[in-house]
Order: structure tokens, then sequence, then C-alpha cells
């Protein structure tokens, strides 16, 4: 198991420096699919098997969605091994661990073990990538080490895409104006307005409507439809004279986006501007320019050269947009408490015979109480259950707070020791989600949102 183990470590490592020719893709991971294999896309992964009766022989390479990380990598990997090897293998030993690495900014955390079934005595090894904010989970599962060059070729093959940064934008003193909605003037450029629909956001001659989530706005429909519907609910209203309207969704990108765009005459003005409707993975946005070459000249790309082939890259500068709804914070925004309340179910099947081969829950629930006197109490429960069985976990903490700046406020006592956290606003309809992480990690660790209870 242990010679194994290391020869497994070598290949999840250094998979993501090598650039050898891919032909499929899933979630943030290109690779050459092993040919011959049986490729099976089942509950959010990507699933590979092959199988020799006459040797009682079999092997398997599971791909798992990429998911936020926590602030641990080694959080991110128990997380993924009680999901998903410990519930779909009944693995009952812990996994051997290899040390951490870092690999293209990437923390790799690996570990492995063996388990009996009906096939006899199987290796699993987990490799788990964090960082860029996301973790991402690969495995491998035989019982023989025939398969070993296979899957030294398919790990060799892996290319990991980098996310879209989910760090806010940076940005400079917040102002509060005389109607009570925060705005922040950003160092690039771009001011953001709270208003009640929507942040509005202003550089030179573009506004852009950050559109808060709204009811019926997405929907499960092709493309055209699905853009159209959001099209009607937010943008029509307020403009006419629709002409040259066109949707592109280019089809490769795991997590597609969405893009519809038109000449209208603003109702307001009366003027005619190039409006464009943007979604990808967070609302919707739509960006207001005086003409389409602006959008080009600005955004890098014209809609009428998208492809359904198109890479995934030519709506990084519309996804940036997002990071603008960002808000300072002060001492009086925090009196309540604040929640964020996380769930996840894993439903496992044989992969021989279809059957339901049971399921793994993981849900945690973690609260702030402020007080207007600076006092707070922090309050976190963790519990996973699968085959059966249940583990609980929780922390309490109190103390002081205190806002060090806009963006930065400071616990006394979290788990026995100061921390300050990185911290921010964002919008919704009729409220605000408090942002904030530990100050202590990287910019490649998310930030965790709460909302008002």
């Amino acid at each position: 198991m242990k010679r194994l183990l290391l020869y497994f470590t070598c290949l999840l490592t250094f998979c993501s420096l090598l650039h050898a020719q891919t032909t499929d893709t899933f979630d943030i991971a290109a690779f050459k699919s092993p040919a011959g294999w049986t490729k099976q896309a089942k509950d959010g992964g990507l699933i590979f098997s092959t199988s020799d009766q006459q040797k009682n022989a079999y092997a398997m390479i599971v791909l798992y969605a990429s998911a936020e990380s926590s602030s641990s990598a080694k959080s991110d990997f128990d997380t993924d091994w009680q999901q998903f090897v410990v519930g779909a293998f009944s693995v009952k030993d812990k996994p051997q661990m290899e040390p951490q690495k870092q690999v293209d900014g990437w923390t790799v955390t690996i570990g492995g073990s063996t388990f009996q079934s009906d096939l006899g005595t199987s290796a699993v090894i987990m490799s788990t990538y964090s960082g860029y904010g996301k973790k991402f989970s690969a495995a491998a599962i035989f019982n023989s080490q025939d398969y070993l060059p296979v899957i030294d070729a398919f790990a060799s093959s892996i290319v990991l895409r980098k996310p879209v940064a989910n760090a806010p934008a940076k940005n400079s003193s917040p102002n509060v104006s005389a109607n009570g909605f925060t705005t922040t003037n950003f160092d690039d450029g771009w001011t953001g307005v709270a208003k009640e629909d929507w942040v509005e956001v202003t550089k030179g001659q573009i506004r852009v409507l950050l559109h808060y989530p709204k009811a019926g706005t997405v929907i499960a429909a092709d493309p055209e439809p699905h853009v159209v519907n959001a099209w009607n609910i937010l943008v029509a209203p307020r403009y006419s004279n629709l002409k040259g309207f066109k949707v592109v969704s280019p089809s490769l990108d795991y997590q597609r986006g969405y893009l519809g765009a038109g000449f209208l005459t603003d109702n307001q003005t009366g003027r005619e501007v190039f409006v464009s409707l943007f979604r990808k993975t967070g609302p919707w946005i739509e960006i207001i320019t005086p003409d389409k070459n602006t959008f080009i000249q600005n955004f890098g790309f014209d809609i009428n050269n998208v492809r359904w082939d198109s890479d995934s890259d030519i709506w990084i500068p519309l996804s940036k947009l997002d990071t603008y709804n960002k808000f300072g914070i002060s001492t009086a925004d925090f009196d309540g408490e604040w929640t964020d309340r996380f769930s996840s179910n894993t439903f496992y099947t044989n992969i021989y015979t279809g059957l339901s081969a049971g399921m793994s829950t993981y849900s945690s629930s973690e609260s702030f109480v402020f007080s207007a006197h600076k006092n707070y109490s922090w309050h976190l429960i963790a519990v996973n259950s699968a085959q059966g069985r249940s583990t609980f976990g929780q922390g309490k903490s109190a103390g002081i707070f205190k806002v060090l700046s806009p963006w930065q406020i400071n616990f006394s006592n979290l788990e026995g020791k100061p921390k300050t956290y990185n911290a921010y606003f964002s919008y919704i309809k009729g409220g605000k989600v408090l942002w904030m992480k530990d100050a202590a990690y990287s910019d490649s660790v998310g930030y965790t949102g709460y909302g008002k209870k």
C-alpha cells in the first residue's frame, strides 16, 4: 500500500504543471480520457471505469466537482474524504497522508488507504487541490497494479484551470451619501453606489447595473429563452426600439456564460445606447455603453464573433464587474445576529449494479451575535453523517470586537486567541450580506457570507 501511495502521490502532485495534449474537460480540469474506459457523469462528478472479469480486477478514476474552499487545505481534504471515500467505499482506516505540496499556486493534500470489498483488497488514493478560493479533488480506486500505467497517463494529462479570482476589487475609503446608500470609490476608477434594485457602477461613459437576485429571472431553459426571459424582466421595461438583439452562450465551459445584447432607446434620455445583459455564476449584470465600439474596447470582444466553442476566458472582464458590489463596514452595521448555514448530500451508486450505495450528509451552522456595546458571541456546530453514524463538533467564544478600518474587524477571542478578519458588505434587495475571512490567509482563500437573522 505504501508503495502504491507514493507512486500515485507523484502522479497527482505534478499533474497541474504538465501540459500534455488534452481532449476532454470537466469542471476546472482538462485531461486526456483513458482509451477504452467507460465514462459516466454522476451526481456532480465524472467517473472513468474499467474491469477484467477473468482477472477479477477493476479500476476507477473519479473527478469531483470543484467547490468553495474552506480556510484550510487539510479541512478541504478531510471533508471530501468523508463525503467521497468513506461513505462510498466503507473505508474504515484513516488515510496515510503525504506532506502537503505547493504546485502552481495550489496546495495539494494527498492521502490513501486500503479497504475490503467483494473483489478483495483495494486501494483508494485521493488528491485535493486548494487555492484561488476553490477546492478540487481527484481519486483513483483499483485492486490491480496492472492499471497503474493508464492512471499514470491520465494524471499526467490533467491541467487545472485557475478560476476567476473571487477576491473583491481593490477600493479606497467608502463614503455614505445623504440618502443612506453607501458609495465606494475603487482604485481602478470605478465608483459603486447601492440603490434600491441594483448596485450602480460607473466609469467614464460606462454604466453597469449589478441587479439584485429576483424571482423568475433564472429559469431552466436553453440559452436564448433563458436570456430573453431575464431581459424582459430586468431590461425591457426601461427601454424601447430594440434592434440587432443577439444571444451567445459558448457550450464548452463547465459553467456556461450567457450574454444578450442589442441597441435600445433609453426611455429617460431618449438616446440610443448599446445594452448587454450577462450572467455566469452570479447575478445578472447589465452593461450600458453609448455604442457597441465602447463595449468592445473595454471588455475585449465583439458579441458577433463569439462562437459555440469560444474560450471561456472572454467572460473574465464581465465576471469581474460583480466584485464591485463591495461596501465598507462600521460598528453600527453589526448589531444583531449574523449566520451562515451550509449543508450537502452526496448520493452513492454501485458502479457494477447501478443500485444505491447509500449517502452521506455534511452540515454546519456558524453564528455571530453582536451588541451595540461592541460585545459578541460566536458559535460553530458541524455534523457529518454516513453509514448510519454521525460525528459532531462545535466551538464557542465571546469577547469584544473592534472595527479597525472600513475593511477589517478584530475579535478579542476566537478559539482561544485574537483574530482579525477582512470584511465587507454586499447589498441585496432590502438588506446586506456580511462577508468575512481570516486575514491570516492569502487572497486565494474565499470569503464566507453571513445573513442577518
